[in-house]
């Protein structure tokens, strides 16, 4: 073969690999496709704070984003340590999630099996007590619930009452007995005069109010600004170190979706309380979910201060040993993600 013809022939297969390399990095800019069929396996709560994950779910932004090669399996749960357990377990490789269960997770496993890579939602937290209560002294003896020991409500619960001079225990005794247990239930325990209030998430804390209850404390009011992390993404850290282009595509179908909800509310409040509906089984009020919706931020930043004063409260409680969250996380592709849209980057 003459030189001519070889260098001919380089110079074929040299275009050849880079149509290759373009064909690959098809579909939505800034997406990058896998190398072979993934199963992402994602959970989140039926909660109006995890709306950015019940939109991206329902109006197709994940799956836009992750591709054909990316199948999208789906699990919801009621509160944070039970979806700790299940990306422990394998039987989620992501989840959205409250902060205190996110730094839990991060204890537990020593900071090696979670990180955190995109903030989703602030606000939409209230305690909501019987009208008959109007100030923090009132409460003993009281009973009231929160959806799981742990949980971000609960650690914000115990907390504010301890600020308050009000002790609580893990086993429900103490000055004030709180009662863990699943959100729905919470409602039709209050509705019966089973239990006194509760501090949970939206749309419950709309619920309340609607059966009679009152609004003691917006949570919102405690933090500065207003401001503070309700719901994070969190990715296992063996998921993110096999599939880093899965996790990338994740995050900008996240960022996707948190642009339409802020663009389109009233839409988006009816793609979330339809969906809300067929996971609870009882679709919200929709005039319930517009209020409700006032009180929450759509945001791909995490907030991160909230998360780490947080964790303080979760130690002054006795729910966490002192932990060092150095690293808990890794926000390189959401910034990848926003500087592609010309979208401020965060920081941790």
């Amino acid at each position: 073969m003459t030189r001519l013809r070889m260098r001919n022939l380089a110079g074929v297969i040299a275009v050849a690999v880079a149509l290759a390399g373009l064909a690959a990095c098809g579909g939505k800019s800034g997406s990058a496709a896998p190398s072979g069929p993934v199963t992402l396996r994602l959970g989140y709560f039926p909660n109006l704070t995890h709306a950015t994950a019940v939109v991206g779910v329902k109006k197709n932004f994940f799956a836009e984003r992750l591709g054909g090669k990316v199948k999208l399996d789906t699990k919801t749960f009621n509160a944070g340590p039970e979806a700790v357990e299940a990306l422990f377990s394998g039987a989620v490789d992501a989840t959205y999630i409250g902060p205190n269960p996110t730094v839990n997770a991060w204890q537990k496993s020593k900071g090696q099996a979670v990180r955190v890579v995109a903030g989703a939602a602030s606000g939409g937290a209230a305690f909501v007590v019987k009208p008959g209560i109007t100030t923090p002294e009132q409460l003993k003896g009281k009973k009231i619930a929160s959806p799981q020991l742990g949980n971000t409500q609960d650690v914000a619960l115990r907390y504010w009452l301890k600020q308050h001079g009000l002790n609580t225990t893990k086993e429900g005794g103490g000055d004030v007995a709180i009662l863990p247990q699943a959100n729905p239930d919470t409602v039709t325990a209050f509705g019966t005069g089973a239990i006194d209030g509760a501090w949970v998430p939206e749309p419950y804390a709309s619920r309340l109010v609607k059966a009679g209850g009152k609004v003691l404390v917006d949570e919102r009011d405690l933090w500065p600004g207003g401001r503070f992390v309700v719901t994070n993404l969190l990715v296992s850290t063996k998921f993110l170190k096999a599939h880093p282009d899965v996790v990338k595509n994740l995050i900008a179908g996240q960022v996707d979706a948190n642009d339409f909800i802020n663009a389109n509310p009233a839409e988006a409040q009816q793609v979330v309380n339809a969906a809300l509906g067929e996971l609870s089984g009882k679709a919200p009020d929709p005039a319930q979910t517009a209020d409700a919706w006032k009180t929450l931020t759509f945001l791909n930043d995490p907030i991160a201060p909230s998360l780490r004063d947080g964790a303080k409260h979760a130690e002054e409680v006795g729910l966490l040993q002192p932990v060092d969250l150095t690293g808990i996380y890794d926000l390189g592709p959401l910034n990848a993600v926003l500087k592609a849209r010309g979208e401020q980057e965060v920081r941790a």
